[in-house]
């Protein structure tokens, strides 16, 4: 668990996100995935699949210590930059999505309460 921690962290890290950022695209609190990224929290497979996938990586890569010199084609980083932008841009979707249903629900009660 350690080494997993250890390459959540350091991809967290590269990427510039705080621990709110992949505590939110987690779906839990900031407290709970700090406890992931030390170490403290084991961590079950789906839930490594949800961060290797946050962080556009093969689970491998989150598996793997620097001695196993895990080896990628370009083409398939290339890729994995693909799905991690989709993966934000997706994100970033749903929200304007939930922003469009509260203004929508805002304006039909302006609307009912003019013809009230």
């Amino acid at each position: 668990m350690k080494i997993l921690a250890t390459n959540i962290r350091m991809l967290r890290q590269q990427n510039n996100w705080s621990q709110e950022d992949i505590a939110r695209k987690l779906g839990i609190s900031i407290p709970a995935f700090s406890k992931i990224e030390t170490g403290i929290t084991d961590v079950n497979l789906s839930r490594i699949e949800q961060i290797a996938n946050i962080f556009g990586v093969p689970v491998v890569k989150l598996l793997a210590t620097e001695d196993d010199n895990i080896q990628e084609e370009p083409q398939q980083l290339l890729i994995d930059a693909v799905k991690k932008k989709i993966i934000d841009r997706e994100d970033e979707i749903n929200i304007l999505q939930r922003k469009v249903i509260v203004l929508y629900e805002e304006l039909r009660k302006r609307h009912s309460s003019v013809l009230v």
